[in-house]
């Protein structure tokens, strides 16, 4: 990802195993600020204060908040209580556990003093998958740009809700792989980007790095979507995840449901990028997925640039009223056009995903 003109990667490892820097994500778009976690306490403040956010991108800081716990004590307990303190942090993502189950199912046979280095080479194991993911996550939604561009004519009109471009991952993105691809490759795109309260996400997250790496969008209130799928202003819909269901049950930013919906009635293709980290292989309903629940305060207040230069929040709802705050909802699967992995496109349905991805197949009986 470039950002002021330099390319990074979201997140990177100090070489000594010692420190990582994450972006801090709070601070975009008005500052860029490079923060630096040291410690298993820092890494799950950053999680939980969204200082990182995105499923992948959240699973890749655990990892590398497991390797920071280590420094200071190996041992079974401290890993399953650096485990414990990491999966607290950020309920809904399943790429957080599934990254602290794969580091430490890789530490448990080590002797304690092999096991920092050892967790520090397995994040950094995730980290580059991830990025790997992500481009043959962009391939497969390219030939979707692609075609809406033969059929639809150009510029293809992409409505995208929160963030899963490059922010949201260790680089390139889920969601916005195939937008990145085509604007390199000469397939002109354009676009939508659904504000997404109450953290605003979309206009702060994903309009500016859209605006760096110089690809042309338009952001738009969130209830503004309807308005211009029926009005025919919109091509396809590509939203990322937090979890699928093996059944095909998207669950991501709370709003995409809605957006899903929209889409359906104005025959709009409505495609969920989903990398295969983020599927959920033992859940068959969306309804079992855990819903964040977060502070009211993101609802009650939003912050921004004064016209000073100062960064400030301000509260938009009156002192006396209470907010609720789920952080995510779940689109069904039976609204959802198709899956985009990093295998391929498919149905979303369990027959969908098993036939790209075989090996999940249970023998008979089981």
């Amino acid at each position: 990802m470039r950002i002021r003109g330099v390319e990074r990667r979201t997140i990177r490892a100090a070489d000594d195993g010692a420190s990582v820097e994450i972006l801090d994500q709070t601070r975009l778009p008005f500052e860029v600020v490079v923060r630096e976690l040291r410690t298993l306490a820092d890494a799950a403040e950053a999680i939980a204060s969204m200082r990182v956010r995105g499923a992948p991108l959240i699973g890749v800081t655990a990892a590398y908040g497991l390797g920071l716990a280590l420094r200071c004590d190996a041992s079974d307990a401290a890993i399953a209580a650096a485990c414990k303190e990491l999966l607290a942090t950020r309920p809904t993502a399943v790429n957080l556990a599934a990254a602290l189950d794969a580091v430490f199912a890789e530490l448990l046979p080590l002797p304690p003093p092999e096991r920092a280095a050892a967790a520090w080479a397995a994040a950094g194991r995730l980290a580059d998958a991830d990025v790997a993911t992500n481009r043959a996550i962009g391939e497969h939604g390219l030939r979707l740009l692609e075609a809406a561009a033969r059929t639809r004519g150009a510029p293809v009109r992409v409505l995208t809700h929160c963030n899963a471009g490059a922010l949201a991952t260790v680089d390139l993105g889920t969601a916005l792989a195939p937008v990145y691809l085509a604007h390199e490759r000469g397939t002109a795109v354009h676009v939508l980007v659904s504000e997404t309260r109450p953290r605003n996400q979309g206009a702060g997250l994903t309009a500016f790095e859209l605006a760096e790496q110089g690809v042309p969008h338009t952001v738009i209130a969130d209830n503004a979507a309807g308005h211009l799928m029926q009005r025919g202003e919109v091509d396809l819909c590509l939203v990322g995840t937090d979890r699928t269901t093996v059944t095909g049950d998207v669950c991501n930013k709370v709003g995409t449901y809605l957006k899903a919906l929209a889409a359906r009635d104005s025959g709009v293709p409505f495609y969920a990028v989903v990398p295969s980290t983020s599927i959920d292989w033992e859940l068959r309903s969306g309804a079992a997925i855990p819903i964040e629940e977060r502070d009211e305060r993101e609802v009650a207040c939003v912050a921004g640039r004064a016209a000073d230069g100062r960064l400030v929040e301000v509260r938009i709802l009156p002192e006396a009223s209470r907010a609720e705050n789920p952080a995510f909802d779940v689109t069904p699967a039976r609204l959802v056009t198709g899956l985009v992995t990093e295998r391929g496109v498919c149905a979303a349905s369990e027959e969908g995903l098993l036939a790209l991805f075989p090996e999940r197949r249970r023998p008979p009986g089981l």
